[in-house]
């Protein structure tokens, strides 16, 4: 298959203003979380490797996102996403 040539002007929906902020948890934030929550990281939200998100982001299979939402009622929301295949 061939690779698409990169010609700077490619989408990246991570910088787009509807887009809430992804990122990827380091090992040490996700022990953490799933010890605050008492759950197995398996019990977690998924969201699928090939969604443009996380794609953009390059997370891998078993990575664990936080996805930050600001919210009029809340303030700021943090959902957590686990990404499979």
């Amino acid at each position: 298959m061939k690779e698409k040539e990169n010609t700077g002007r490619e989408f990246n929906p991570l910088k787009h203003r509807m887009v809430p902020n992804h990122e990827i948890l380091s090992e040490d934030e996700v022990k953490n979380l799933l010890s605050e929550y008492n759950v197995e990281k398996e019990q977690l939200p998924k969201i699928r490797a090939i969604d443009p998100t996380v794609a953009a982001a390059k997370a891998k299979v078993g990575d664990v996102m936080r996805i930050t939402r600001e919210s009029k009622t809340a303030g700021i929301a943090y959902y957590y996403r686990m990404v499979i295949a």
